[in-house]
């Protein structure tokens, strides 16, 4: 690699919503590249809370207050096609992703292998979570935002805020699940 060359990688997910398990591996991400692109995926599938364009504007306000940490650069994108060929549209070299538990990494060990042979020239790195993260994830903050329960130490409090206001419009709807 020459001297110039920049360092990028893509950390993919769908954000719905980010939380704080998300914001750590983006700040130890950014100790790795020179240039993080967060893909915010559209995923369908899952049955968002929130929509694509929500979720790329709540991902980029939480990504602003870590403040470009180790001189990396920080861009938000959305993508709603193969993850190997956003990651080579972005000019990445390597994938990021957090793994939590043993269930992660067998999911993930198979999506890496895949993704290798779409594109071997795009390595993908593991990131366990940090002891305090272990356990967040973006369906269980949903499910206990959703019943009254207290997220603040899950989510940035702009996400939090976001979360309660969508809850009290399904209340307000008749549409809690």
């Amino acid at each position: 690699m020459a001297d110039n060359a920049q360092r990028v990688g893509v950390y993919p997910g769908t954000f719905d919503p980010i939380t704080n398990g998300h914001l750590d591996i983006i700040t130890r991400a950014t100790r790795l590249v020179d240039r993080l692109i967060i893909g915010v995926a559209v995923n369908a599938g899952k049955g968002p809370l929130f929509s694509l364009e929500e979720r790329v504007a709540l991902t980029e306000r939480a990504v602003a207050a870590l403040g470009g940490p180790n001189g990396c650069v920080i861009e938000v994108r959305p993508f709603s096609h193969l993850l190997m060929h956003f990651a080579a549209e972005c000019g990445a070299s390597t994938i990021i992703r957090g793994l939590r538990a043993v269930s992660d990494f067998e999911y993930e060990f198979q999506m890496a292998g895949m993704n290798a042979r779409v594109n071997p020239r795009i390595d993908t790195v593991f990131l366990m979570a940090s002891e305090r993260c272990q356990f967040i994830s973006s369906r269980f903050v949903k499910e206990i935002g959703r019943l009254g329960g207290d997220i603040t130490t899950f989510v940035p409090e702009l996400v939090r805020e976001a979360l309660h206001t969508r809850f009290a419009e399904e209340r307000a709807q008749g549409s809690t699940p």
